[in-house]
């Protein structure tokens, strides 16, 4: 296996030259478009029809706590199980998300709880789909290009997740909220073809190769606990391993203090910003945090820049605190476009030198473990930060809630900086 060391000696988008690569990553790329989408309305709708700065913290906190609890657990199912078919079942599941919030809002029957249902089936959604799609990525492309193609596909995927606000945006101006959600279930359509009939992942190479090229090592052991007992039990197989480690803290500090909860309150800064009429204004301010992270996506793979080092991921998501929380305190719509845009760009940049860290130094025989685990710690942990941001802006607002959690965060990672220094 290629070393974070070497990433430069990889061919730029060699990940690419795979057919089953290509299409693993546009499919994934069209679903991570419609999950980004189908917040961006869901939380206009939630605005709009509540008014509650507690309702949108609630919408975050319902979302991700499933991926606290069961991403390990949803990780080891992969490690045992077929991983098409579980990706499959999400993508269903995203689907029905979509529709239902389509539905009730054409036929005027949104009520509150309705709203937290249709979140927590999104967020199961999630967590049945998020390990088992990591996972294919190695039976692809195999371990020479396992580098490249974790990049690639961890870019186009955060793209995907950056984007969706753009085009959300933009489905709400051209077609109204209620059609634009109905049209985002279109969006999971390529990948849940595509997993009918791609031949990958351990399961079809067990009964069509009679091997497991995705899955060398011993096999994985039997699932005996759920939840945080097998959260901790992969902890501590994974505990000497100090890239795996501090890229844990890198994603859990990011996720638990501000993770993407201040896109759910998107609505009220433009309000603030002076544009609160949910037009192209509001679409600019999702569509500046996208464009950064597309740029920056491009040049990374293309140029091979910023190979991914655990020191160099801290820094860079110690400069992103400092954007995000000029942008909480902007009165400025121009600036608050072109900080949004920066930190778009750093977002990606240290998130998926994160990723791929992580999913380089994960043992074979535990991959779906420990890429469950890091999902615990950056999904899961995004459930609090609707937690600091929507609850602490129901009592300073969401200004300066959103800046003093972008501090904290900064402050969590000079000491992660520090204790790696020291050792």
């Amino acid at each position: 296996m290629n070393s974070p060391s070497r990433a430069g000696e990889i061919r730029s988008f060699a990940a690419l030259r795979h057919p089953g690569f290509r299409g693993y990553m546009l499919g994934g790329f069209a679903a991570m478009l419609g999950d980004s989408i189908e917040h961006v309305i869901s939380y206009w709708m939630i605005y709009q029809t509540f008014h509650s700065p507690l309702l949108g913290g609630f919408a975050i906190f319902s979302h991700w706590i499933p991926f606290l609890l069961f991403s390990v657990y949803s990780g080891a199912l992969a490690d045992r199980f077929d991983p098409r078919r579980m990706m499959q079942v999400g993508m269903l599941m995203f689907m029905c998300s979509s529709l239902g919030w389509g539905i009730l809002v054409l036929t005027g029957t949104l009520e509150a709880w309705h709203a937290m249902v249709l979140l927590s089936v999104h967020g199961l959604a999630g967590v049945i789909n998020s390990p088992a799609q990591q996972m294919l990525i190695h039976d692809i492309v195999g371990p020479r290009e396992l580098q490249s193609a974790v990049r690639t596909n961890s870019s186009a995927r955060t793209v995907g997740q950056l984007a969706g606000p753009a085009i959300g945006g933009a489905f709400m101006v051209l077609l109204g909220p209620e059609w634009g959600v109905l049209a985002n279930a279109l969006c999971y359509v390529p990948q849940l073809i595509w997993l009918s009939r791609a031949p990958y992942g351990h399961k079809y190479r067990a009964e069509h190769e009679g091997d497991s090229p995705g899955h060398e090592g011993a096999a994985p052991r039997p699932i005996r606990s759920s939840g945080f007992g097998a959260m901790f039990a992969t902890i501590r197989q994974i505990w000497g391993n100090r890239t795996i480690v501090s890229m844990l803290c890198l994603a859990g500090g990011y996720a638990l203090f501000v993770g993407n909860a201040y896109q759910a309150q998107m609505p009220e800064f433009a309000n603030d910003l002076g544009h609160g009429e949910g037009g192209w204004h509001y679409s600019m301010l999702l569509a500046a945090h996208a464009a950064g992270a597309l740029i920056a996506a491009i040049a990374l793979e293309s140029r091979g820049l910023m190979l991914a080092r655990p020191s160099v991921a801290i820094r860079l998501a110690m400069l992103w605190c400092f954007v995000m929380a000029g942008f909480a305190l902007s009165e400025s719509y121009a600036l608050s476009v072109l900080l949004l845009f920066t930190a778009g760009l750093l977002d990606l940049t240290f998130g998926s030198m994160a990723q791929t860290l992580v999913q380089l130094e994960a043992p074979a025989q535990l991959r779906g473990r420990v890429l469950g685990l890091y999902n615990t710690f950056g999904q899961g942990l995004r459930a609090f930060s609707g937690v600091t941001i929507g609850a602490g802006g129901a009592l300073i607002g969401v200004h300066w809630s959103l800046a003093l959690c972008a501090m904290v965060f900064f402050a969590t990672m000079s000491v992660l900086l520090a204790l790696m220094g020291r050792r």
